[in-house]
């Protein structure tokens, strides 16, 4: 008995290793060695979603019975005997009658060998060890072979079966949960264009060293932080980027645009409200701040707030209390407050359209984001990392700006700082369908095609191209590094004309500008008309 029980740990302690379920079978058929006549294992799981057994692992001899897949079909009609079978915790010996019939396909009629049930340790799923019984019993035995001290050693080995059985089974469900979010992630990764979820600072080392030197000051501290940046420049990148350096790192980022809020919809929204607070208040709702406890809450657009809701956030930032619209019980909440504007709140507030202890409150710590174009050596890295994005997010050849293309994208005065840029480099990638980038037509800036222009009366191709410079040109642009520039009226005008001549005058319909430009014809008549384009010229017919 000291000596089985001894067997029984030693079982137990290799079914504790780190180790495959395959590999465990055969260091516990090595440990039956000597003790009981077992030339074989093999162990099955209910699998649920066949309705049969799935082989996990084998041990010692290699039967010829496995169904193809290492599965048994298994008919819903005989579950219920299967699991009064399994309930039961029985070793049977494989004789006719003594084995549910669902269990027979797993065992060759001539097979010498004992089944025994496993109780899994969640209680509902279940699997089957096999026992192949060596040829080797003496007369004075039972018929199979078994003692009932071997019977009684192959019963207790049951338990730990179960137990490792049971460990293969949730190991495989994680690596399924995890396959399924590296899924996920992945997918993620190619909706936004990046190959890490999180955010790259471009420009961190250069052109933003100074705004990042700030950064890491002021995420230690609990203080409130304004960014101001002109529209596009990357106030939330820099806040996300403070709360991931905070101590709140682990608390919630939330943004809210205080721009796009309707100005009677604020207090409901920054705060919350009561259920019947007014009409369509149909149940409880929390406001951002509550959602925010805990972590960060970016107030984008600040000056957008109206005065009434300016007191109560001067409120939360003294003492983080609050009170939800049609509520009486004071919440407390503990919040990083980061706000962020292209407004001048400072003038602002002198005006008197911004609260000045709301402004003293806020301003204890600013951030001033400079714009793209006083920035010009960040452009060549915030394309490159555009033009990866790009390719990730389309589908497409990864294709690196030229030289060149660094050099128009530096002319370029980007008044849509680094959003503008993105989208003109995300247009690029498209026009170019991933053998190139096309910068200058991306610009608005096309090259003149060689067919479908009117002729010049002076013979020169100046004489009647209207995109030439000249003249008539209503603007003659400005002067950046000694080469002329154009105004985004006069490069709209260039594209919509250049866009006219390939299609020979025609608006609308399948061959018409409106399609290949990809906008209403309607809404293309109107730019036409604002900017005094004469679609007639274009015609073969028209005028010269």
């Amino acid at each position: 008995m000291k000596k089985q029980t001894e067997l029984l740990l030693n079982v137990w302690r290799q079914l504790a290793r780190p180790i495959d379920i395959a590999e465990a079978a055969e260091r516990i058929l090595d440990l039956l060695d000597g003790w009981v006549p077992v030339a074989g294992l093999k162990l099955w799981l209910f699998d649920p979603s066949v309705a049969g057994f799935q082989l996990v692992a084998q041990a010692g001899t290699t039967a010829r019975d496995e169904p193809a897949g290492g599965r048994a079909a298994s008919a819903s009609v005989e579950l219920a005997a299967v699991r009064r079978w399994v309930r039961a915790g029985r070793l049977t010996a494989v004789a006719p009658g003594e084995l549910p019939d669902c269990l027979a396909a797993l065992v060759a009629p001539e097979a010498r060998c004992a089944f025994g049930p496993l109780s899994l340790l969640d209680g509902e799923s279940w699997g089957v060890a096999r026992f192949d019984l060596a040829d080797r019993s003496p007369p004075r035995r039972r018929p199979d072979g078994l003692t009932p001290d071997h019977r009684a050693l192959l019963t207790a080995l049951l338990e730990p079966l179960a137990a490792a059985v049971d460990q293969h089974r949730r190991l495989r469900e994680i690596d399924s949960l995890r396959k399924a979010a590296e899924a996920e992630r992945q997918s993620l990764l190619v909706k936004l264009g990046r190959r890490q979820l999180t955010d790259r600072i471009v420009g961190a080392e250069t052109g933003l060293r100074a705004v990042m030197e700030r950064v890491e000051l002021v995420a230690r501290s609990d203080v409130p932080v304004l960014i101001f940046g002109e529209t596009g420049s990357g106030k939330e990148l820099i806040a996300r980027a403070i709360h991931q350096r905070s101590r709140c790192a682990a608390g919630p980022f939330l943004r809210v645009n205080c721009g796009a809020i309707p100005a009677e919809l604020i207090d409901s929204q920054l705060f919350g409200h009561e259920r019947g607070a007014f009409t369509g208040a149909t149940e409880a709702r929390q406001g951002w701040f509550e959602r925010a406890d805990g972590g960060t809450l970016l107030l984008d657009e600040i000056g957008e707030l109206s005065l009434a809701a300016q007191v109560r956030l001067l409120r939360i930032l003294q003492d983080g209390w609050f009170e939800r619209v049609g509520g009486h019980r004071p919440i407390h909440v503990k919040v990083r407050i980061i706000a962020a504007t292209h407004r001048d709140l400072a003038a602002m507030a002198a005006e008197g359209r911004f609260r000045e202890d709301l402004w003293y409150r806020l301003a204890v710590f600013p951030i001033v984001l400079p714009p793209l174009r006083e920035r010009p050596g960040d452009i060549a890295a915030f394309a490159r990392h555009f033009a990866q994005r790009a390719a990730l997010r389309f589908g497409l050849a990864e294709v690196m700006p030229t030289a060149d293309d660094i050099r128009l994208l530096c002319e370029y005065p980007w008044p849509g700082n680094v959003r503008e840029l993105a989208a003109v480099i995300d247009r690029a990638a498209i026009l170019g369908d991933g053998k190139r980038l096309e910068i200058a037509a991306a610009l608005g800036g096309t090259p003149r095609p060689t067919f479908g222009e009117p002729a010049g009366t002076d013979g020169s191709d100046n004489a009647a191209d209207p995109t030439a410079p000249g003249p008539h040109r209503r603007n003659a642009g400005s002067s950046v590094a000694g080469e002329r520039l154009c105004t985004l009226d006069e490069a709209m005008r260039r594209h919509i004309q250049a866009a006219l001549r390939a299609c020979l005058g025609r608006i609308e319909g399948p061959a018409g500008a409106a399609r290949l430009l990809g906008v209403n014809p309607h809404t293309l008549r109107g730019k036409m008309r604002r900017l005094g384009i004469d679609w007639s010229i274009f015609r073969p017919s028209g005028p010269i």
